[in-house]
């Protein structure tokens, strides 16, 4: 199972796509449906927020990475991150933070904290959508955008995640988690459709 696991890796959006593709090459692989249902639960919902992370990390370091002049890349990969970014905020605002708020109290302030940051994110991002790549203020914003998301994401996983993590167990995570992955195709396309563009 643990082989299965890591086969399995990336990002899981819950889409029915993506899960017959997966499907096809863990069958490939001599799994049966029943070990690719097990894998797929048994993601919870830290660990799948962690995912995220990494994900829209990697996007950031090609961006980095990419050429002064390299417009269209540049164009291609804001858009990946604000496509990431604004599925994970949605499903941290609706489902995850109120979880974490009812089962941690001490949680409160770390969430509202997270909300604020998100609102600084949201709008970033819906400037970033509409803006020319050769703009001389696009890569401000995407630096600006990355540094916040960055801190964001340390504080989450050192701070505040551990604590929730010891609170509701593996079972309450996972169910969490499936809900998250459930609610992907909810979320908006627009970032300003986030609940905290308007906190």
């Amino acid at each position: 199972m643990a082989k299965l696991m890591g086969e399995l890796g990336g990002l899981r959006d819950g889409s029915e796509a993506w899960g017959l593709a997966r499907l096809v090459e863990v069958d490939q692989a001599g799994y049966s449906r029943t070990d690719y249902e097990e894998a797929a639960m048994s993601i919870d919902a830290i660990v799948l927020l962690k995912e995220d992370h990494r994900k829209v990390e990697k996007l950031f370091k090609q961006f980095e990475k990419a050429g002064g002049k390299a417009f269209k890349e540049k164009r291609k990969l804001v858009d990946a991150m604000i496509e990431e970014l604004t599925t994970h905020t949605y499903i941290e605002e609706e489902i995850f933070y109120p979880v974490a708020k009812e089962a941690v109290p001490e949680t409160r302030d770390h969430v509202l904290e997270s909300v604020e940051e998100h609102h600084v994110m949201v709008w970033l991002m819906a400037e970033l959508r509409d803006l020319d790549p050769q703009d001389e203020t696009f890569d401000a914003k995407v630096t600006v955008l990355t540094e916040n998301v960055r801190h964001h994401v340390e504080e989450e996983e050192d701070e505040w995640f551990p604590e929730v993590r010891k609170a509701l167990g593996r079972k309450r995570l996972q169910e969490v988690g499936q809900r998250m992955l459930d609610a992907r195709p909810d979320a908006p396309d627009d970032p300003l459709k986030i609940a905290s563009a308007h906190a």
